[in-house]
């Protein structure tokens, strides 16, 4: 249901080394360093691990305040 809402794709940038960006709706994009899991939305952030488990298990230490 949540996957026909958004659209989970990871945004391409070869002259960046490291940088791994995404985006939900082609406008907002999110830096995963930086803005993971803060600047998610509940279910954002749940489309994102459903769709990444590696670095949803990553992260998990961070703390996630639902907006």
């Amino acid at each position: 249901m949540l996957d026909d809402l958004m659209e989970f794709r990871w945004i391409e940038n070869p002259e960046k080394l490291g940088e791994r960006l995404f985006t939900f709706d082609g406008t907002t994009i999110f830096n995963l360093f930086r803005d993971y899991p803060y600047k998610l939305t509940p279910e954002q952030k749940e489309i994102f691990d459903k769709k990444n488990p590696y670095w949803a298990e990553f992260f998990k230490d961070r703390i996630y305040e639902k907006k």
